[in-house]
């Protein structure tokens, strides 16, 4: 991360803890909702399957940083799958940069060859060892591993949702983090009960078991971009939602920290990991920023 990058985020965070703001700092454009897969845990894919236009993404882009935004996720379905015309996602990352976005990263399913060396993060979905990931993705890790030997930067970062399928297999995903050379580091969540997928959610004690191996893998060096302060909140659902910090840009309609806010009930039983410490965070939580200073700093 650049530091001028840096210092504007370090004193947002600042005022916001000084002076009790609620401005957002992160926003996410879902560019489509289409996806060429069908994931046990996953509510919100091709719902519609409309791949949002250029024109229409770039206004939301000017949108979310006239709000204040600086750290933008272009997200899908599966965002390697937007086009338009001769536009592909890369055309979106060099357009948010140009617009002034501090940091710019991609969530993919990682299906698709990664040649998106302009991002600053890519969030690769990685959901435990071969066979756990495939019951829950389909026959897609080979493929996914041989994108990441090949990808053309080292900027991506795992992303596991952990659940009652593959919540024996966080070391696993952190030792292959490690072991491979494109890969920066990896970032955790907790399922969380979209309707529909109630029965994969884990208990307070599997929870806090998996915090526990967590821990444990960060101790022994494996590159976790999560914030170990936050592990006790995570497990007793006990940090403030929503994340007032963070919307959702989605076909012109906004949402404060995500898409399915709205849902009853869903806030309490929140598993996103970047939530509790987003809102640890801007709360002040003295050991949560030290953290995160460390963990960006490190990682981006």
């Amino acid at each position: 991360m650049k530091l001028s990058s840096f210092l504007y985020l370090a004193g947002f965070g600042a005022k916001t803890i000084l002076f009790r703001k609620n401005a957002p700092i992160l926003g996410t454009v879902i560019v489509t909702d289409k996806c060429n897969l069908r994931y046990k845990h996953c509510a919100v894919n091709n719902i519609t399957a409309i791949v949002h236009p250029y024109a229409q993404i770039r206004q939301e882009m000017r949108r979310l940083y006239d709000m204040g935004i600086r750290i933008l996720f272009l997200c899908g379905g599966e965002t390697f799958l937007w086009k338009d015309g001769e536009r592909t996602l890369r055309d979106l990352v060099v357009k948010a940069k140009k617009t002034g976005f501090l940091l710019v990263n991609v969530v993919t399913n990682g299906t698709f060859p990664i040649d998106l060396p302009e991002a600053d993060l890519i969030l690769l979905s990685l959901d435990g060892d071969r066979e756990r990931h495939n019951a829950i993705r389909g026959d897609t890790y080979d493929v996914i591993m041989e994108n990441v030997r090949n990808a053309t930067a080292d900027n991506i970062c795992f992303y596991m949702a952990i659940n009652q399928i593959n919540k024996d297999h966080i070391r696993d995903v952190c030792v292959t983090a490690r072991d491979m050379k494109n890969v920066r580091a990896v970032s955790f969540n907790f399922h969380t009960p979209y309707p529909g997928t109630e029965e994969l959610s884990l208990s307070r004690e599997e929870k806090a078991a998996c915090c526990e191996t967590i821990a444990q893998m960060m101790k022994e060096g494996a590159p976790v971009f999560n914030l170990k302060s936050a592990f006790p909140y995570l497990v007793e659902n006990r940090f403030p939602t929503p994340c007032r910090q963070c919307v959702v840009l989605e076909d012109g309609a906004l949402s404060v920290c995500g898409r399915c806010v709205s849902i009853p009930g869903l806030c309490e039983e929140c598993g996103y990991f970047f939530v509790a410490e987003y809102t640890l965070l801007f709360k002040g939580n003295p050991k949560i920023v030290v953290e995160a200073l460390r963990a960006y700093l490190k990682y981006i």
